[in-house]
């Protein structure tokens, strides 16, 4: 038998209905053949006197009085009650112990046994490890303790767990030094791509959102969340470089996005629909992935950037390193130019299917084989061994 077949899995990672993430993905094949409890996310940070955060704890508050529910076969969603409260370290022991208590009621309910403990957050410290699980798993995709954001106790939180885990994953070539610094059994697995979705967007059947068909052409276009860590400054400078192009944004904006008044040729339709994404790459000619050379930035693997190529888009980006490892990727190092590869994709034709199959072979079910195999060399050391090295 094969690993990661006919197991019991406990996932800690963001909450389930948000955007599909790498999370999403990999747990998504994972449950058909295993049974997943999906603990939704329990933060990172204490919340602020902002109505974006009393809204967030609401929804979290009306997701607790749901209870566990079934999401999709083999895969059940557990929205934790929890106390806000990172600064307090009363606080911290009672949520751990609130937590804990919570997902052990679920896992007896379900009858999971034995179970792999797959932690993408930091914040599971408080409970990892003491499940009595076959293995821990800490699966790091970002550095979180770089956030704007991030609690003062992010940093040890992931300590703690990168100490006690039987197998630490990552998803950069950066991550993959910090990591190891504290637990030698990491290994990298980059991200894949949701390929047979996005590649949707050559298929000339498929229309164009309505709002964007009735733009100017050609169209730039980026989705996802604008964010502290994306450049608007680089993407007003692209504004103005093409005034007859339409610059589009998709996604939910929570960074200052005054670098962008007075540009007419910017449009922000907010966020859309993972499952509308094709359409609208389908009506963009050039795809832009503008992150800012920073901390967080530089450990990323965006997703964005292989999901560009799988739509057959050309895609500038500013240079990361895991960018330069995507091909179809256009990596530039000046904001001079940035601008100027922009010009240069909007002269090149547009998507193209030969584009889109440089990442067919990076979709996510070879990820999870990937996956799969490390997980079977951590239980082959043997998991008690592994963790008693580390303490």
């Amino acid at each position: 038998m094969r690993a990661l077949q006919g197991r019991d899995i406990v996932c800690f990672s963001n909450d389930w209905d948000g955007d599909p993430l790498s999370k999403t993905h990999i747990m998504r094949i994972l449950a058909r053949e295993n049974r997943v409890l999906w603990v939704n996310s329990i933060g990172n940070r204490a919340p602020r006197a902002t109505a974006a955060d009393a809204a967030r704890i609401w929804k979290k508050l009306r997701d607790v009085a749901r209870g566990t529910f079934l999401a999709e076969p083999n895969l059940h969603v557990l929205p934790p009650l929890y106390v806000p409260a990172y600064g307090s370290a009363i606080a911290r022991a009672a949520n751990g112990h609130l937590l804990r208590l919570q997902v052990l009621g679920a896992m007896r309910r379900l009858g999971l046994r034995d179970v792999v403990s797959w932690s993408f957050l930091p914040s599971a410290a408080a409970v990892a490890g003491t499940l009595g699980e076959a293995l821990v798993v800490y699966h790091a995709v970002d550095e979180f303790s770089a956030f704007s954001d991030a609690s003062s106790h992010v940093a040890e939180l992931e300590r703690r767990l990168l100490r006690r885990a039987d197998l630490v994953i990552v998803s950069s070539e950066r991550l993959l030094a910090a990591k190891r610094e504290v637990n030698p059994r990491t290994v990298l697995v980059r991200h894949g791509v949701d390929h047979a979705h996005f590649a949707r967007a050559l298929d000339p059947t498929l229309a164009v959102p309505a709002p964007l068909a009735r733009l100017p052409r050609p169209v730039i276009g980026f989705f996802g969340l604008l964010a502290d860590w994306i450049d608007l400054e680089l993407v007003r400078r692209v504004a103005d470089a093409y005034p007859r192009a339409s610059v589009v944004l998709l996604g939910k904006a929570i960074a200052d996005l005054r670098p962008l008044e007075g540009a007419r040729n910017v449009h922000l339709f907010g966020r859309r629909p993972y499952a509308e994404l094709p359409a609208w790459c389908r009506g963009f000619d050039v795809a832009l992935t503008p992150f800012r050379r920073n901390e967080l930035a530089l450990a990323a693997n965006p997703l964005k950037a292989r999901e560009y190529v799988a739509a057959g888009l050309p895609n500038v980006c500013t240079d990361l390193p895991e960018l330069r490892r995507i091909p179809g990727c256009t990596v530039t190092r000046t904001a001079d130019e940035f601008v100027a590869a922009v010009g240069e994709a909007l002269r090149s034709g547009g998507p193209s299917e030969a584009r889109s199959a440089l990442v067919r072979g990076e979709g996510w079910e070879a990820k999870v084989d990937e996956l799969r195999a490390h997980v079977a060399a951590a239980e082959a050391r043997g998991a008690g061994e592994a963790r008693a090295a580390t303490r």
